[in-house]
């Protein structure tokens, strides 16, 4: 099941591929998050965190605060991979965009502003068109 390692050949094939929803992150009692659908959770000292479909949490009367849109690299990046978060983390600062990253097992999902999709989704193809070094 291991996936790919080598950052030169991660970057010019993880097709960066943006969902159709509009996401946002949630703060909810473990009891309720049994209840809700969404999407991703991470539990913290703090609370349990959900990133869920915007609409649902309208649905559920849940207030956040960042609406994201979710882009997904669709290469199979190993999880002892070194250089990719810290590419595209470059490659989406240098053009003031701020990203909230979720690792899965397959796949690295980034939740970027909503309203900078399309400017995300041209620097991250960006990446994959020039190499690590641009």
């Amino acid at each position: 099941m291991a996936g790919v390692t080598d950052l030169e050949q991660l970057l010019r094939s993880m097709e960066p591929t943006a969902l159709d929803d509009e996401y946002v992150f949630v703060g909810v009692s473990d009891d309720r998050a049994r209840e809700l659908a969404y999407s991703a959770m991470v539990r913290e000292d703090e609370g349990t965190s959900l990133v869920m479909r915007r609409r649902d949490a309208d649905s559920a009367g849940l207030p956040y605060d960042f609406v994201a849109a979710w882009i997904t690299l669709t290469v199979h990046s190993d999880l002892e991979a070194v250089g990719l978060t810290a590419a595209f983390a470059t490659a989406l600062g240098e053009r003031g965009i701020s990203c909230n990253v979720i690792a899965g097992l397959h796949h690295d999902h980034l939740l970027v502003p909503v309203d900078r999709k399309h400017d995300a989704l041209d620097a991250l193809r960006g990446l994959g068109n020039h190499g690590p070094d641009r």
